[in-house]
């Protein structure tokens, strides 16, 4: 089996797919397929489904989507060999005590596969090694396809999963941003960072990797106005200054002078190593 949620959802089995068009088992498929090989009780599925207001009916009701999912995968079962240990539709979504469980059968399931390659880049980047880290985060993000559950309607519970799925993806994405730099790739990282310090306005931890990025690439000015732009965003929007690590980036900045905006020394500590000024504590 195949399950993933990183983007628009996708669950195959034997090479089929067994994500329903109907909104409502979608909704189930995919809160099934997030906890894939737990249970899922049958009232976080109905508060998903009904936002809280579960019909009388809800039980029932959950019980016939349920067999519509098993329909989809008897059809892909019918279509292969099956999984090793299945038999039957039974065998991959299995009916627990008081609950559901989407069987993975050992397959991939992007959303562990995500949480184990950042895992093992969070930990190089706690031990210095950067291009592991820079190598091991990228490819952690190469599974993201989209927004999660992109194609699917959200109740409480996935919204809010959403939610934190997101603030993974951010904080993977900031962390191999912070290798990239330390590896001296300041000037490959300017276009990705253009589009991300736009698409998320308030977020110091970018725009302080975009300030130094420019700052490295001999582009001081636009470093320093891309500054005074999240201040002015802040201010408008949030009624806050910037951070005091950010203002201390803009400060070394200012002071460093263009003639030495390739070197990185005017924005390193004193031991040599790479920059953080405006790194912020991880999230997620």
């Amino acid at each position: 089996m195949e399950i993933r949620v990183l983007g628009a959802l996708g669950v195959r089995l034997c090479g089929a797919s067994v994500v329903p068009t109907a909104p409502k088992p979608r909704q189930v498929l995919a809160l099934l397929a997030l906890r894939a090989d737990q249970v899922v009780p049958a009232g976080v599925l109905a508060e998903e489904l009904w936002s809280g207001r579960p019909p009388r009916s809800a039980r029932t009701t959950v019980q016939t989507y349920v067999l519509q999912l098993r329909d989809l995968i008897d059809r892909a079962l019918a279509q292969g060999e099956g999984a090793p240990g299945t038999s039957c539709a039974k065998d991959v979504l299995v009916t627990s005590a008081g609950g559901y469980m989407l069987n993975s059968g050992g397959g991939l399931v992007d959303r562990q596969e995500f949480d184990r390659l950042a895992g093992h880049g969070y930990r190089a980047m706690d031990a210095g090694d950067f291009p592991v880290a820079a190598r091991q985060l990228g490819e952690a993000l190469a599974l993201w396809r989209g927004p999660a559950f992109a194609d699917v309607p959200v109740g409480g519970q996935l919204a809010v999963e959403a939610k934190r799925l997101e603030e993974t993806r951010l904080c993977a994405l900031d962390q191999r941003i912070e290798a990239d730099l330390r590896l001296g790739r300041h000037r490959v990282l300017l276009a990705e960072l253009t589009v991300l310090v736009d698409r998320y306005r308030t977020h110091e931890s970018l725009h302080g990797q975009y300030m130094v990025a420019l700052h490295r690439s001999g582009r001081r000015g636009e470093a320093l106005e891309a500054f005074q732009r999240l201040r002015n965003t802040l201010v408008r929007e949030l009624g806050m200054e910037p951070s005091a690590a950010l203002r201390r980036l803009q400060r070394s900045i200012l002071l460093a002078g263009p003639e030495r905006a390739e070197q990185e020394q005017p924005l390193a500590p004193a031991d040599g190593s790479a920059p953080r000024p405006a790194r912020l504590t991880r999230v997620g």
